[in-house]
């Protein structure tokens, strides 16, 4: 999933976004943020009924926290699916990437202080850390991290017009987090789809998986930062990417000057509705209006075009693809047992 940024919307941002909308409406009708040991191995133990009888409202106690953080501030939806994603791709989804860097003993930074986490939005944090809150006070010790974050990114998915899917429980906590393994698995915004493939296939998805999870960029929004050089110097040509619209350009680089921007600046994935969880997002790529080079990568390239355009025609197919590839990726190296893994009273802490 390239980079999905879940930038806090500010009123700068949601003004390019307003801009990019108008602009766009006037014209055309759109289709309405490495290792290869993480892979998505058949893991029996995961049941969505893992909890029945030692937690058995722990999704009501999630659910309570996040349809509040969801009215109270929308982007925690993107921020915790992107938190999720990133988890997953490092170590596995076990939440490693919640793990403090400052934890006592701790002698090397955590995966949350790589220079490619350091934007990851608090409201993703903040969601997990007040659903284990409500956890722990119901089940004391029984309810891990990484179930917990699991549980809260479907559930965003589904506030904001998604789809509701159901998710397999049973992961414990990892008890290792490196900032240094986490560049070499985490896509960059300029990934071609070879360099996509190559990183997804070592964590067991397939070309189908890539293009049904970057559908997440369906909403959310990513810093200047991530996508400049598309608009100024593209792979090194001087010139911007001659694939993107020309509207969408004069728009973006109306926000993000080539160089000394404001690097809170961001723009939405999904110009059209950057707040809905939809599939505008692969009829936007059809229109050459993808913000970053890695999404619109997808709809020019003969493998995954195809892709992108039956899901652009269909939100149900993408719907139900997504749920079941965010099932695959919620598999990825899952810890089990005490020998691997814990489950933390804190999510940032490790057990003691």
């Amino acid at each position: 999933m390239p980079v999905l940024t879940s930038s806090s919307p500010s009123f700068t941002s949601i003004s390019l976004s307003i801009f990019l909308l108008l602009i766009l409406n006037n014209t055309t009708v759109i289709c309405s943020a490495t290792t290869r040991t993480n892979t998505t191995r058949p893991n029996r133990q995961l049941s969505v009924n893992y909890y029945a009888k030692s937690c058995p409202q722990v999704e009501q106690l999630i659910g309570s926290i996040t349809s509040q953080q969801f009215k109270e501030s929308p982007v925690s939806g993107p921020a915790t699916i992107r938190l999720f994603f990133h988890d997953c791709f490092v170590e596995g989804c076990d939440a490693s990437i919640i793990i403090s860097s400052k934890q006592q003993g701790n002698k090397m930074l955590a995966e949350k202080d790589a220079p490619d986490n350091k934007d990851l939005r608090e409201e993703g944090f903040e969601s997990v850390r007040k659903a284990k809150a409500v956890v722990e006070s119901k089940c004391p010790g029984v309810v891990s991290c990484a179930d917990i974050l699991a549980i809260s990114a479907r559930d965003y998915v589904h506030l904001a017009g998604g789809p509701y899917y159901q998710v397999k429980k049973g992961r414990w906590d990892g008890k290792i987090s490196m900032a240094s393994k986490v560049a070499s698995n985490i896509p960059q915004a300029n990934f071609t789809v070879d360099q996509l493939l190559i990183l997804f296939s070592s964590k067991g998805l397939t070309l189908e998986d890539l293009v049904v999870l970057s559908g997440a960029h369906t909403f959310g929004f990513a810093h200047c930062q991530n996508f400049v050089s598309r608009l100024y110097d593209y792979r090194g040509s001087k010139n911007p990417d001659p694939i993107i619209d020309p509207r969408l350009l004069s728009a973006l680089r109306m926000s993000c000057p080539h160089y000394g921007g404001n690097a809170d600046i961001v723009a939405p994935f999904d110009v059209t509705t950057p707040f809905v969880f939809d599939h505008a997002y692969y009829g936007n790529l059809e229109a050459k209006l993808g913000l970053l080079a890695s999404d619109q990568a997808l709809s020019l390239d003969p493998r995954t075009k195809p892709i992108v355009q039956a899901l652009a025609k269909d939100k149900q197919k993408f719907f139900q693809a997504f749920g079941a590839a965010m099932e695959k990726m919620g598999s990825i190296g899952v810890k089990r047992g005490r020998k691997h893994g814990e489950k933390r009273k804190d999510c940032s802490m490790h057990m003691l």
